[in-house]
């Protein structure tokens, strides 16, 4: 882990004064550069340097944010050092706030927002899109090869092209080619087993989930959702899927040609079978759907506990998206 210029005073200033529906909006000023289910990525402008900050606030105890720094830091450190990826440089940072409660931040070297994939797509042409497929199966191949190799270690990968970065990537001359470098981006999420135990806890991803939702939920998918992000295949037709929601549909024939020619010309020892589009259109479909019933599940909640019960909601919820 390689220490970045964090200023906690100003987080703790920034979590005192946090309108978690319009963030932008608050005391301290920041901009919003993404989100996820459970966190909230942003940089704050008064900054030197170029920090994203992932404001991810589901830790109970210190006994749980330590866990996750060890594994943080080893799933960080494997992928660099062992499995040979690159990485953005990356720090953790975390306090207890006035009311005595955790809050944690994953926090990385911020990269160009223009030259990641889900923004390059819609720059390049179709050969490049191709090749940009090539390369991003060649790094997912990298981190599977490494399970295959290692009997006690098993490591997952959220293999969407938003979490894939082009290195010396220029939008005003959109070309990439064979020997184009990525960065892969999303490491806050520690996927990987060590003698089959998670080294991460599964359950702390709950707690954005509605309380009259969560058992129902662990049940019924939190083992299946986490299994997924080990399994190269689901992993790559989530990939292919991100293309319905980047609204690029008409590329997604050409890029299963494209996937299943690699597994069958660069990684036929792992005897993946061919991807069909009719999965891909089904995998997407029940996606949006679980999609769509979780996040108005969760503005309901959201009122209920902001507007009725007048307590403090945790989450960013996002505006409408296209899907």
């Amino acid at each position: 882990m390689i220490r970045l210029k964090i200023d906690i005073e100003v987080l703790k200033k920034l979590e005192r004064s946090i309108d978690i529906y319009n963030p932008e909006k608050g005391e301290v000023p920041i901009k919003v550069l993404g989100f996820g289910e459970i966190s909230l990525v942003f940089e704050l402008l008064s900054d030197v340097e170029p920090i994203a900050y992932k404001r991810i606030p589901i830790f109970d105890n210190e006994k749980q944010v330590n866990r996750h720094i060890l594994a943080y830091n080893e799933y960080n450190r494997i992928l660099d050092q062992e499995v040979g990826l690159n990485l953005p440089k990356y720090d953790v940072a975390w306090f207890k706030d006035d009311e005595d409660k955790i809050q944690f931040y994953c926090v990385q070297e911020k990269i160009s927002p223009e030259s990641v994939g889900n923004r390059v797509i819609h720059q390049i042409n179709d050969e490049d899109i191709n090749t940009l497929i090539v390369l991003v199966m060649r790094e997912m191949k990298k981190v599977w090869e490494y399970s295959k190799n290692h009997e006690t270690i098993d490591l997952g990968l959220d293999g969407q092209i938003s979490n894939f970065m082009l290195i010396g990537y220029d939008p005003d001359n959109p070309n990439i080619d064979m020997n184009t470098k990525l960065t892969y981006i999303d490491t806050s999420t520690p996927m990987f087993r060590k003698n089959g135990v998670e080294a991460m806890d599964g359950e702390l991803f709950l707690k954005s989930t509605p309380s009259f939702l969560r058992f129902f939920v662990k049940a019924a998918f939190l083992d299946e959702v986490i299994d997924r992000y080990y399994d190269w295949r689901l992993v790559t037709i989530d990939l292919i899927a991100n293309f319905f929601k980047e609204q690029r549909p008409e590329l997604i024939p050409g890029i299963i040609r494209q996937v299943n020619k690699f597994f069958k010309e660069e990684a036929s020892e792992f005897n993946i079978e061919p991807i069909t589009f009719e999965e891909v259109q089904k995998y997407y479909k029940n996606d949006k759907m679980i999609w769509v019933i979780f996040q108005n599940a969760r503005k309901i909640d959201r009122f209920l506990k902001t507007k009725l019960f007048k307590k403090k909601y945790d989450f960013y919820l996002p505006d409408k998206i296209k899907r």
